[in-house]
């Protein structure tokens, strides 16, 4: 009779654990669930920061239409736009690689993982040659602010927000490079399949969230005050 009773310390290794389940969730789903729901209070928080910059960048607009029309007057719309395209082929791109990881197709997962990073990737570049546009023309705050036309203390203030916040956006993305990076190797492995994908949809939702605080950036600093604007 004895024969026929797992001891209890065996039980467990009947039904092996998944590799990558950690030892605190009860299974896969439990721990996607958690991940999930994590990010979402990780991103609360975020909107929660942007919002209160961007509600100061309201404020201000509000206080000084000239100066900040003057400071958008120097924005360069055919790159910015050009910009936002590169940026939303990525939020299509970091979809397509989670559906792919959902499927197992390793291969494909980590094409759209390395097409996401190279778009990511030229954001930046972008954004650093807009940077260095803007600081040859005296347009960066501080000692370097060379700017003397018309509302010109308003206009610094206006490139102190959009430096601000575009950096901050900026910040965010190269996190997001970092991520992707690790993600992809980890998808070169094999790591991700129907079972476990939960990192890459958690990356998926990071970086659709940094697409979607630029769809907001991108018309408060380049557009609103253009001809036509408000």
């Amino acid at each position: 009779m004895s024969d026929l009773v797992m001891p209890a310390e065996h039980a467990e290794d009947h039904h092996p654990h998944h590799p990558f389940l950690q030892h605190h969730f009860e299974d896969l789903a439990q721990q996607h669930e958690a991940s999930i729901l994590g990010m979402w209070m990780f991103l609360a928080t975020e909107i929660l920061f942007f919002g209160g910059v961007l509600a100061a960048y309201t404020i201000y607009r509000v206080m000084y239409p000239a100066g900040w029309a003057a400071g958008a007057h120097h924005q360069n719309i055919p790159v910015g736009t050009a910009n936002t395209a590169v940026l939303l082929g990525s939020s299509l791109t970091m979809a397509l690689a989670v559906y792919y990881a959902q499927l197992g197709r390793r291969i494909k997962t980590v094409v759209m993982l390395i097409l996401t990073l190279i778009l990511g990737t030229v954001f930046l570049g972008v954004k650093a040659y807009e940077y260095h546009a803007h600081y040859t023309e005296g347009l960066l705050p501080g000692v370097h602010f060379t700017y003397t036309g018309p509302h010109a203390p308003q206009v610094q203030l206006f490139m102190t927000f959009y430096f601000g916040m575009t950096g901050l956006h900026a910040l965010h993305m190269i996190i997001g490079a970092g991520l992707l990076i690790w993600l992809t190797l980890r998808a070169w492995k094999g790591h991700f399949g129907p079972e476990y994908y939960g990192p890459v949809e958690v990356m998926g939702l990071y970086w659709h969230f940094v697409d979607i605080v630029w769809i907001f950036l991108f018309p408060l600093l380049y557009l609103i005050h253009q001809p036509g604007g408000h």
